[in-house]
């Protein structure tokens, strides 16, 4: 599996041994269906049976609360997406990935923006994804703004989290992508072509100890290679270009790892300004493959993200904590490494910076 599935504890400490709803099938000697069936309370189902599963239900403590509520309170038959951007192509991405799957199963998607982190616009948002009229809720949580919509949802409001790989638990489904795997993979591919190390220009929020800056460590120390300081930036182009800037003013700079590709585009510029040949004088490679990366000048060698296949995952997650069925299982496109044309083997032996 090429992602993340959890569900833990409200107070953070993992589960162990969860009951499941197929645990409760098996110990009622019935199909898990059924069990779903009981739980909504069906009129399809014998009331011996009924009885049984009731009895295994409390025999192995199953508590599918969050699903039990939404059903008693007539959560809609929807989704709504709660997201602090609609631009940025990891989020976009995603969004179009929940739209596509709801479309395909004639459900309707809303979208809820959550603009800060503040408590009341946090607590605006929440009591509006808490009415019944919801449905379903995807928290995109790849910020503090969406993060924050997580941690202060009610217990029976169904939600699932598109989350960052080193989210914290939060008592909910969370699936990620590997972005560590697929960081260091374009850590090794700059090594391998001969540079000495790899600077990087990170974006605001990259994973924890299991995101893009964590992969980007794992290859370095591999590869006994100098783990040179973490230039940071902001979302926006014009201070990927200043740290470009500080990069570009440096003789040992021949291989660069950018946060994303938005943030390669000012980099690229900035050496482009500062008369430095990509990949001639140094080599830029960026992360999510976002529409038009192969057609820059040079081509952009990048990270290929399943975003869409995330959007996906995370609908069919959340019909299933709406519904009271069994999480589905969560099988991802992993994360690739698509080489183009800005990278390639440093054209002469690397200086000293200042």
């Amino acid at each position: 599996m090429t992602s993340t599935s959890r569900r833990v504890s409200r107070s953070g400490a993992r589960d162990v041994a969860v009951p499941s709803i197929r645990d409760v099938a098996a110990a009622a000697g019935v199909s898990y269906q059924t069990v779903s069936r009981v739980l909504n309370e069906s009129p399809r189902v014998r009331p011996e049976t009924r009885a049984t599963v009731l009895a295994a239900i409390e025999r192995l403590g199953f508590r599918p609360s969050r699903a039990a509520r939404a059903l008693s309170l007539g959560r809609a038959r929807g989704i709504t997406v709660v997201t602090s951007n609609t631009v940025l192509y990891g989020y976009a991405a995603t969004l179009r990935g929940i739209e596509e799957a709801a479309r395909a199963e004639g459900m309707a998607v809303g979208v809820r923006v959550v603009e800060s982190a503040e408590p009341a616009e946090v607590k605006q948002t929440v009591d509006y994804v808490s009415d019944a009229s919801a449905g379903g809720v995807v928290v995109i949580a790849f910020d503090p703004m969406g993060v924050a919509v997580l941690e202060a949802l009610p217990d029976h409001v169904p939600a699932v989290a598109a989350a960052e790989p080193a989210a914290p638990d939060r008592g909910r489904v969370a699936i990620a992508l590997d972005e560590r795997r697929a960081a260091a993979d374009a850590t090794r591919h700059l090594l391998a072509l001969g540079h000495r190390t790899v600077h990087h220009v990170a974006i605001p929020s990259e994973g924890g100890p299991r995101g893009r800056l964590a992969g980007w460590r794992d290859a370095l120390r591999e590869g006994r290679a100098e783990i040179p300081e973490v230039l940071g930036c902001g979302w926006d182009i014009a201070s990927a270009y200043a740290a470009g800037q500080r990069l570009a003013a440096r003789d040992d700079v021949t291989a660069i790892l950018c946060g994303n590709d938005d943030i390669a585009q000012g980099v690229r510029r900035a050496l482009y300004d500062a008369g430095k040949d990509v990949p001639g004088d140094v080599s830029v490679v960026g992360f999510d493959d976002i529409p038009g990366s192969a057609f820059w000048t040079p081509a952009l060698t990048t990270v290929r993200m399943d975003f869409a296949g995330l959007g996906r995952a995370c609908f069919r997650a959340t019909v299933a904590e709406l519904t009271g069925r069994e999480q589905p299982r969560v099988d991802l496109v992993a994360p690739s490494l698509v080489v183009r044309e800005s990278t390639a083997p440093p054209r002469r032996p690397s200086g000293n910076g200042p």
